[in-house]
């Protein structure tokens, strides 16, 4: 079948790797994004990602349907976010110490509520056949996206506007940027910043979700390999720009499709390295980004990785 594309097949299968394995990265670096904003940096997005997974792919089993899957991954999501948020503003408490309890909590919990979800069989996202105008099946396959990476990418245009153009963009990054000035004008402080990490846990629950019931589609204790954290990084490679961030997550989600693309091809030596391109890829670019001028290039004043 591959030998029909010739090395057509390679960038292919990395296209259509990109397209499905960008969504997660998407998903949770949107919900980074906004977190950010606020002034609060949350690590504990993997936990939730994975939790996220198994919530999504237990609550599609027992519903039977998959977007009621989606929205219990991403109603526990919120539950994460909002205590990561509580205990972030009691006094003396270190954000990222917080996020790398509850990461640690969610893998955690995970993990021993999903056993009795590894065999089970629950109800698989619907797929959008963008390539349907075409007769190769290679072609067809490659160009299947699910609805949440549309979903995604109209997300992240909402939030470039919001974050432009409305007043609640204009508190969130003011309360970022200076909590000072946001409380001189009346704002809150506290409930702005726990809002926000709430969104940024529905938008990881969803990604974990995205996971057990799209693509790979299955639920199991290795799902997300660092996806989370991976986001985190995704985040300040884009300046915290949600369109920015999309192109990151194509990027991510090509450079996580480059070792399957070639095993497909049949290169069967040294193909397993390339597995590990997003975790190159991801130290590369703190590496390239980094300078005492730029390293935080739009970052918001009040995070703590900025003080």
């Amino acid at each position: 079948m591959n030998a029909d594309l010739g090395l057509w097949a390679v960038p292919l299968a990395v296209l259509g790797g990109m397209l499905r394995v960008s969504t997660p990265f998407l998903f949770v670096s949107l919900g980074e994004c906004v977190t950010e904003k606020s002034g609060r940096i949350n690590l504990g997005l993997e936990g939730t990602l994975v939790f996220g997974a198994m919530a999504g792919y237990g609550g599609a089993y027992l519903t039977g349907s998959p977007w009621l899957g989606v929205l219990a991954a991403g109603l526990f999501g919120v539950l994460f976010g909002l205590l990561h948020g509580f205990l972030c503003s009691l006094p003396k408490v270190n954000d990222i110490a917080v996020g790398i309890a509850l990461m640690l909590l969610g893998t955690g919990l995970a993990f021993f509520f999903g056993k009795p979800l590894i065999q089970p069989a629950a109800p698989m996202l619907p797929a959008i056949p963008l390539g349907a105008w075409s007769d190769v099946p290679q072609v067809r396959a490659a160009l299947e996206v699910s609805p949440l990476f549309v979903i995604g990418l109209l997300i992240a245009i909402a939030l470039l506007f919001v974050f432009k153009r409305t007043k609640i963009g204009l508190v969130l990054r003011m309360v970022g940027d200076s909590a000072d000035a946001a409380r001189a004008m009346g704002y809150p402080i506290l409930p702005v910043r726990i809002g926000a990490t709430a969104f940024g846990g529905f938008m990881a629950g969803v990604a974990g979700a995205y996971l057990s019931l799209y693509y790979p589609g299955s639920w199991n204790e290795a799902i997300s390999s660092g996806q989370g954290l991976i986001a985190v990084a995704l985040v300040i490679f884009a300046r915290w720009n949600p369109l920015a961030c999309f192109g990151a997550a194509l990027l991510f989600g090509g450079a996580g499709a480059l070792g399957p693309a070639l095993q497909s091809v049949g290169v069967t030596e040294g193909y397993y390295l390339f597995y590990a391109a997003p975790y190159v890829l991801t130290l590369l670019i703190l590496f390239f980004t980094s300078s005492r001028t730029k390293a935080l290039e739009g970052a918001p004043r009040e995070l703590s990785i900025t003080k």
